[in-house]
């Protein structure tokens, strides 16, 4: 199975048949979930026409668009607004069930999962 390059850490317009939204196929109508060491989650789902949304686990949610920009993915127009107006993390190669290690935009350690549909 070939796998598809997904955000590494937290994770905004670009066409469904660009490369960089084909490069990002597994995320879509999948859950990317980054879990803290303390308990805490955040929920990514990106949709190819280039929106992001999250859920964290105490009820917050957020708004934003990603572009791709080289190997990078970067989340920008964030609604509520944030401290950062920007951020943006290097890509992986992941398929469903797979994990991996990042930063958040605070530069705490994340272990990102990539799980089967949206949840």
């Amino acid at each position: 199975m070939i796998k598809t390059r997904v955000i590494g850490g937290l994770a905004a317009g670009l066409l469904a048949a660009s490369p960089a939204s084909a490069g990002m196929a597994n995320a879509f109508g999948n859950t990317i979930v980054s879990h803290y060491p303390n308990g805490q989650w955040v929920k990514h789902f990106f949709e190819p026409d280039g929106r992001y949304t999250s859920q964290f686990s105490d009820g917050r949610r957020l708004s934003a668009r990603w572009t791709a920009e080289g190997d990078k993915i970067c989340l920008s127009g964030f609604s509520p607004r944030q401290i950062l107006p920007r951020f943006c993390s290097r890509m992986v190669e992941a398929e469903v069930g797979d994990s991996w290690q990042a930063r958040d935009p605070l530069g705490r350690s994340i272990r990102n999962e990539l799980v089967a549909g949206r949840r």
